[in-house]
């Protein structure tokens, strides 16, 4: 099934060998959730790339089960792998800025994306998250896997409520 959500995802936003293309990068259908600016290639409103949760979700989701400080129990997250986001838009930067609904800024390098398969979670358990309940997006780390991740350093690169993601 993954494999087949691949290849609609490479035929719905028109990915050749060479990238992604402005012109077949359509803008979102819905209201926007997410908006990627800065040093990035591949854009579609006014030099920004903007999704809707169809555009991330035919991405592609990926899951991580983790224990986080925010949750007493271990949880199931959903989402779009940020290194695949970056690689998407075409992201040409050492650090992004996650900026949040209440203007929280957190500032990740992008190398942690790839080394700890970092996501941008939609779903907790199945269910798509609130705004209410640190929703509609928020970076995970698989703070399980490596001890180092369970640290002040990677919670803090943990924002909810994303919005925005500033490639500098």
């Amino acid at each position: 099934m993954t494999i087949i959500r691949f290849f609609l995802c490479l035929l719905l936003f028109g990915v050749s060998s060479a990238g992604v293309h402005a012109k077949d990068f359509p803008a979102p259908k819905g209201k926007p959730i997410l908006t990627i600016s800065g040093n990035i290639a591949n854009t579609n409103v006014n030099g920004t790339a903007q999704f809707d949760r169809d555009a991330l979700e035919n991405m592609g989701l990926v899951t991580v089960e983790t224990q986080t400080p925010w949750y007493e129990t271990r949880v199931r997250f959903e989402g779009v792998s940020m290194a695949k986001l970056m690689e998407f838009v075409g992201a040409k930067g050492e650090t992004v800025k996650a900026v949040a609904l209440n203007d929280y800024v957190s500032t990740i390098p992008v190398k942690d994306f790839t080394q700890y398969n970092v996501i941008l979670a939609m779903k907790r358990d199945g269910e798509y998250m609130q705004v209410r309940d640190k929703g509609p997006l928020f970076i995970i780390y698989p703070y399980d896997s490596m001890q180092e991740l369970q640290s002040q350093t990677y919670y803090t690169r943990s924002a909810w409520q994303v919005a925005k993601l500033i490639v500098e």
